[in-house]
């Protein structure tokens, strides 16, 4: 050790006043730290593989575990409203007009079950290695290659448009409130999610409703894709079908101010 590191009159350094480098003073502070994060990470890991333990839902299978359980709910929810109306009909007091009236509102709306000549629209993915299948066009982007919300929508309005007493998205009835939404690629309809294919079914003339969806200027678009990409279009007549009533909850939600 040099002399210019020794205290005055002594020769050496008080042991209680040695200082140590920088240097060492860093990698101390760097183990400990370390330490610290392997016992928070043993503590919250609890003896399990934190990355991979599979009691840990994944946010896909919580989506999929919760639309299932809304899926029983409305099975449920739809035969209770039929022993209420059932219990209804044996004497609510009402007359014939009024029991008329009232069934030809409930058809409108949707809660009771439609039979008829139907059409079918079922819409896939592009598979996911697609190239431009015509000269002229780009090679696909990810967003060209997946069924998009406005298409579900474009068929929905085209169909109505066409005459559809009653239109089935996958295994439920629309109604006035029905709201057709997708997210990443999944379609999210009445709380329920669902993966392509999709499949549209409408009760209605079926020449009619055939013609509305080649009208479309929205689906001819869609076309576009089809023949260029190979996104999925298949349109069939299905004879004689029963929509479903829709037996989910008909209250509003909505926000509201904060007072």
């Amino acid at each position: 050790m040099s002399n210019s590191a020794d205290s005055p009159g002594t020769g050496t350094t008080p042991p209680r006043m040695r200082r140590f480098p920088p240097v060492r003073v860093l990698t101390v502070a760097v183990f400990a730290l370390a330490g610290l994060i392997f016992f928070t990470s043993f503590n919250t890991a609890k003896g399990t593989n934190i990355r991979t333990d599979a009691s840990l839902l994944k946010l896909s299978d919580l989506i999929q575990e919760r639309s299932h359980k809304n899926g029983e709910l409305d099975e449920t929810n739809g035969a209770l409203r039929d022993d209420v109306e059932s219990l209804a009909e044996r004497d609510d007091g009402s007359t014939k007009a009024e029991d008329a009236k009232l069934s030809a509102l409930e058809k409108n709306a949707g809660t009771q079950k439609l039979k008829g000549q139907a059409v079918s629209v079922t819409l896939d993915d592009a598979p996911p290695n697609a190239t431009a299948k015509l000269p002229g066009y780009p090679e696909p982007q990810p967003d060209y290659l997946v069924i998009h919300q406005q298409d579900l929508q474009a068929v929905v309005n085209a169909l109505w448009e066409g005459g559809a007493r009653g239109i089935k998205v996958m295994d439920q009835r629309l109604i006035s409130t029905s709201a057709v939404r997708c997210v990443g690629n999944t379609l999210i309809l009445q709380g329920r999610v669902y993966s392509p294919p999709y499949k549209i079914t409408a009760v209605g003339a079926p020449e009619k409703l055939q013609k509305a969806l080649a009208a479309s200027p929205a689906i001819q678009n869609y076309m576009v894709y089809v023949n260029v990409y190979g996104l999925g279009w298949k349109v069939e007549e299905d004879g004689k079908v029963t929509l479903p009533g829709y037996s989910g909850t008909v209250d509003l939600h909505y926000a509201k101010p904060v007072e």
